[in-house]
């Protein structure tokens, strides 16, 4: 049986006596894109650090490839790529002298790939890394990351410093490394649009909690806008179900609801004797949504 690459149980953390992650419980699946989206502070980056082991869980558990987290074998450590929110490259290294040593970090190494991306990504790999711009650093950090071919893959923030040009163009690889369906990605972001192109599963984070996680299509399918037109008065404490926001004026409503059916749609025209229009919503309006 193939052991999840990711997997956690009522997985949280405590920093001086502050709670940033709660009770995080998710499997992931080999080949599936994960898109984890939150505010800053929702505990993405630390959820980010516990499954890489960099720091032991305080509650719960996290495993990678089967293994704990905080005590992964070298050879599970070599299946894992990771992009940094803020790089750790060597400022007094070249480019190419950055790339060579983590070459020499790894059994196998695809310098043709990493030769064809530095190209057509334009990373100057001759300058020192301090001369480099922050979106040449985070350029070569991708490379570093891509390099060893892992089967997890864990950028964190990696487009935060790039262009529009260079998103795109690091999306259209990530897109090509997702649809060879053996490795596994899991893509934190603020970014909320890139997702949409790339992203099998969701996660959304807030306040240190996973406040939904499932497939891209369901969720846009779970949270929609209802205008309600009613043919009498609507009771000023009406409670819509599955609301996260909601206008009540009259006989008109606008609302934004959870966990959505067209069996909800059809009770809701009978008990209130109105009309109801439903509109699907995009990714990141449902961010803002349950943001706000």
């Amino acid at each position: 049986m193939t052991e999840a690459p990711v997997s956690t149980q009522a997985l949280g953390k405590t920093i001086g006596g502050k709670t940033i992650l709660r009770n995080v419980s998710v499997e992931v699946s080999p080949g599936t894109v994960v898109g984890i989206i939150g505010k800053n502070g929702a505990g993405k980056t630390t959820l980010m650090e516990l499954l890489l082991g960099f720091s032991p869980a305080t509650t719960g558990n996290a495993r990678v490839f089967g293994h704990d987290s905080f005590t992964l074998p070298e050879a599970v450590k070599g299946r894992i790529g990771f992009v940094p929110q803020q790089d750790e490259l060597v400022n007094l290294l070249t480019g190419r002298q950055q790339l060579a040593l983590t070459a020499a970090l790894h059994g196998r190494w695809n310098r043709e790939m990493i030769e064809r991306l530095r190209s057509a990504w334009d990373v100057p790999l001759d300058q020192t890394i301090e001369r480099l711009s922050g979106g040449e650093r985070q350029k070569l950090s991708i490379l570093m990351a891509l390099g060893h071919e892992p089967d997890l893959l864990l950028p964190d923030e990696p487009v935060a410093s790039l262009d529009p040009i260079a998103r795109r163009q690091f999306l259209q690889e990530m897109i090509a490394i997702a649809a060879g369906q053996s490795r596994t990605m899991l893509f934190s972001t603020h970014i909320v649009s890139d997702l949409e192109r790339i992203a099998d599963q969701i996660w959304i984070m807030r306040d240190g909690a996973i406040a939904w996680a499932g497939a891209l299509d369901q969720l846009k399918e779970s949270v929609v806008r209802l205008s309600i037109a009613s043919r009498k008065s609507l009771p000023a404490g009406l409670q819509l179900p599955g609301a996260i926001s909601q206008r009540i004026a009259g006989s008109r409503a606008s609302a934004v609801v959870m966990h959505w059916s067209e069996a909800d749609a059809s009770r809701l025209r009978q008990e209130l004797d109105a009309d109801i229009e439903v509109e699907s919503l995009s990714l990141e309006d449902i961010f803002v949504e349950l943001h706000a």
